[in-house]
């Protein structure tokens, strides 16, 4: 299961967490974005619980993080 994490951080602190991101196992890409959202984690996982997972203890609790928005991906 592929999902998108939509991150909002505090300024100034971008670059520590998106560098953050890109050590957390199960996260494949980690990039900064222009709009209303600071940061896009792509997060591979077998299934929806171990997305939860990740999401819950591995990238809110990272320093800066402020919000985040999961958005699951649905293949055809």
């Amino acid at each position: 299961m592929k999902a998108y994490v939509l991150i909002n951080i505090r300024n100034g602190e971008g670059l520590a967490v998106v560098r953050q991101l890109r050590r957390i196992e199960g996260v494949g890409e980690a990039n900064f974005t222009f709009g209303p959202y600071d940061a896009v984690a792509v997060v591979d996982a077998p299934d929806i619980k171990k997305v939860g997972s990740i999401v819950h203890d591995e990238i809110q609790p990272i320093p800066g993080v402020l919000d985040t928005l999961t958005c699951l991906s649905v293949d055809d």
